[in-house]
């Protein structure tokens, strides 16, 4: 494919998508299966699509996207690397490709042991793997040298059943994908208002006055949200998108199932107000509109008249208004100016949208939570909601919008390096055995641990840790410092190949996949964003005899590991209905689960804040009064420039999964080393498109991280900010440049140098 930059003039959606689907329908191989996949994508006696957490539409015949089409043809594809692949190609000739090269091989077709003595992947059965596994963790002197990573995209049956197996053997060591993007959601919403999730269902969005997007690309990362704020925008809901990068999807947007839009040049305006400030200055945009609404109140509070803020519902549902006014008021409007990068007017357009609306959304993704200060900004955004009473009300909330299918479900099951002790009550009275309660790991906690040999063994359930955590080489670094590293996995990935002194690789059934177990044909449970839980079937043939579902793969190792304790393993991956009468017993909310999943959509877990119980310390929502960070990233290092860059997707990508070489809406095509910067900059730098530079990033620690061979391409950010894709630049995040009280790493604010290829320095 020819390397090209073009700008893209279409809307979102439209033909472009409908082109792009076609050709990864054709291109899996499996065209006619495929099809019949796509009619059967998160619909009743379907399976849920293995893309984004966005809740599903009742009664839409089709209910899928394109990035949807990319993942279930991706995954449903007839390629295999089977036994063959391997001996042709050993493990450390593999590492010189690039990740799509390696996802683009197909399914892995059964388990493989790293023999490294030959330096290839080589068969091995199921029960000599779970063999293996069982010799390592018996004789590890102490549980928490293990540590269970899981993907978002592990099903709530499968996530029960490994945080069972772990907690039996006992740890608490759970580093999650969660642990790398979303942590900031789940930590802030807990101090404010006592619950982890965002407060609104999917139809809350066809009832909001106004609806505010912080920090997100639907276009590329979820596209099923342009339906519903198509929809809203059409009736006459104000949509406000904060975002650094102008993206084409929170601008137009053509939907490919409306005859109307696709036959004629009639597209949707999807945001009315588009505000671009600088990378980290979206907290400093939140408390200049309080600062105007607070204004505003107080004005039309002395001329009598009706004010904006909801004093029924502060005083009675909150704690902290007065200290968080008094920082308010400390703040001044300079600072809030420098830091967000935005006029007082442009604030201002903002504000006033905000104060006119009855019900309003806030929404938020990995814009926002990847910041030394993201748990601050969570706050901060909450603490506006609050001040009108914007939360348990139709059309009113807070929304972060997670991404794989369920990782929010892991949560809800379990899996949580720091389990309420709660839980763990429940577990221990159920299950008549004892349980860890000290916390485990998180992900940089645990790469930390197998850097200086404390943890032994590494056990993924799916993702690609190599590929999606920071600092790459030091992550590759402890992977292989480990005694065993064991993948369960539908693909061949970069996880692979930075393993441990023993390596394993476990193939799993996909979600599009039959799951036919001793008792019968399987489903399984997903959660969405909006705290729905709804059944996921299976209905494509298994690419390979010898793959398994995780959770028969899990209840393997368990059984291999513990015997029957504290349960038959086995006995319940033969019916999952078993797995669920456990989680029925353990887990509030999900009370009479077998039964309950029978209605069409399945359920609603329900939300404590929505419904005005605060389970937090005191009882209330909590304001937070933090000021905004002194300075957000230094502005020269040694008289050299400094940029602020953030790592992004590209729109033929899913997290580490890279379906193509393209990024459609950005005009970039067939390459992927790109540095997006804005015009200014590049003429500061003496810099012209299509120059190649190197990145490097600063930290304390002394440690060189660069990455080189970037082409310069110019792009609609603010001066000073740059953005690149990953993991290519996942090299130059410091594995200890994390979030406060998250410890996400900041992959959205990144110090760097950018430098001709020359090393020369440019000025």
């Amino acid at each position: 494919m020819s390397k090209k930059i073009k700008p893209y003039q279409g809307a979102a959606g439209g033909w472009g998508a409908l082109a792009s689907t076609t050709r990864f329908v054709l291109g899996s191989k499996k065209p006619a299966a495929n099809i019949r996949n796509l009619l059967r994508a998160n619909q009743v006696k379907g399976f849920d699509c293995p893309g984004c957490a966005w809740g599903d539409e009742q009664g839409k015949h089709f209910s899928f996207c394109e990035n949807g089409a990319k993942a279930i043809s991706w995954e449903a594809t007839r390629h295999q690397v089977t036994p063959a692949f391997f001996r042709q190609h050993p493990v450390s000739q593999l590492r010189q490709q690039s990740d799509y090269f390696l996802e683009y091989q197909g399914r892995i077709e059964q388990p493989m042991y790293l023999n490294r003595e030959t330096d290839h992947y080589e068969p091995i059965s199921w029960h000599d793997a779970f063999a293996l596994i069982s010799q390592h963790l018996n004789r590890l002197e102490h549980p928490d040298q293990l540590e269970l990573y899981t993907s978002g995209r592990a099903s709530n049956e499968a996530a029960y059943l490994y945080q069972l197996f772990g907690r039996s053997v006992g740890t608490n060591n759970f580093p999650d994908c969660s642990n790398l993007c979303h942590e900031a959601s789940g930590v802030a919403l807990s101090r404010a208002i006592g619950v982890g999730k965002g407060t609104v269902t999917l139809q809350d969005f066809d009832r909001a006055d106004a609806i505010f997007v912080f920090g997100q690309n639907p276009g590329t990362n979820h596209p099923r949200m342009l339906h519903s704020l198509r929809n809203a925008s059409r009736r006459g809901a104000a949509i406000v998108s904060v975002n650094n990068l102008k993206e084409r999807g929170l601008e137009r947007f053509a939907d490919p199932q409306s005859p109307a839009e696709m036959l004629t040049t009639k597209d949707s305006t999807i945001s009315s107000l588009y505000l671009c400030p600088r990378l980290g200055g979206d907290m400093a945009l939140v408390r200049g509109m309080v600062k105007l609404l607070l204004e505003w109140d107080a004005e039309a509070t002395r001329r009598n008249e009706p004010g904006l803020l909801d004093r029924a519902f502060i005083a009675e549902h909150t704690q902290g208004l007065e200290d968080y006014i008094a920082i308010v008021a400390a703040t001044p409007w300079q600072q809030i100016e420098q830091q967000s990068g935005l006029s007082r007017n442009e604030i201002e357009q903002a504000a006033k949208v905000y104060a006119s609306a009855g019900r309003v959304i806030c929404t938020w993704a990995m814009g926002i939570t990847q910041h030394k200060h993201s748990v601050a900004t969570i706050r901060e955004i909450t603490n506006l909601q609050l001040l009108r009473g914007q939360l348990g009300k139709p059309g009113a909330g807070l929304c972060p919008v997670r991404g794989h299918s369920n990782v929010q479900g892991n949560r809800t099951v379990g899996i949580n390096e720091q389990p309420a002790s709660e839980f763990i009550d429940r577990l221990e009275a159920h299950f008549k055995t004892p349980m860890p309660r000290q916390p485990g790991h998180n992900a940089v906690a645990a790469i930390q641990a197998m850097l200086d040999g404390k943890s032994k063994v590494f056990i993924a359930l799916g993702g690609n840790i190599a590929a999606a955590a920071p600092d790459t080489h030091v992550t590759a670094e402890a992977l292989a410092n480990c005694d065993l590293t064991v993948q369960i996995s539908t693909k061949l990935n970069r996880s692979h190949l930075m393993a441990g002194r023993e390596a394993l690789i476990l193939p799993c059934l996909g979600r599009t996949e039959a799951d036919v177990q001793a008792g019968g044909p399987q489903f399984i449970t997903v959660e969405d964003s909006f705290s729905m839980v709804h059944a996921s079937q299976g209905v494509g043939k298994p690419n390979s005899p010898h793959q398994r579902s995780e959770t028969a793969i899990i209840a393997g190792m368990a059984q291999a590991t513990l015997g029957d304790k504290p349960v038959n393993w086995l006995d319940l991956a033969d019916d999952y209905n078993r797995i669920r009468e456990h989680i029925a017993a353990t887990l509030p909310g999900f009370e009479n689960v077998n039964e309950r999943l029978q209605q069409p959509g399945g359920f609603y877990l329900g939300n404590s804040a929505a419904d005005y119980h605060w389970q937090t310390a005191s009882g209330k929502a909590n304001f937070s009064a933090e000021a905004l960070p002194e300075q957000l990233l230094p502005a020269s290092a040694e008289g050299e420039p400094v940029s602020v860059l953030q790592t992004l997707r590209s729109h033929d990508q899913y997290n580490t999964t890279i379906y193509g070489m393209n990024d459609r809406y950005r005009g970039v095509y067939g390459q992927r080393m790109v540095l997006f910067m804005h015009t200014d900059e590049m003429r500061r730098r003496g810099l012209h498109e299509g120059d190649e530079v190197e990145i490097i990033s600063l930290w304390h620690d002394g440690a060189e991280r660069r990455v080189g061979g970037f082409k310069v391409v110019a792009y609609d950010i603010p001066d000073g900010n740059v953005a690149a894709y990953y993991p290519e630049t996942n090299p130059l995040v410091p594995l200890h440049s994390t979030g406060d009280d998250s410890h996400t790493p900041t992959s959205k604010s990144i110090a760097v140098l950018i430098r001709r290829q020359a090393s020369q320095r440019i000025v």
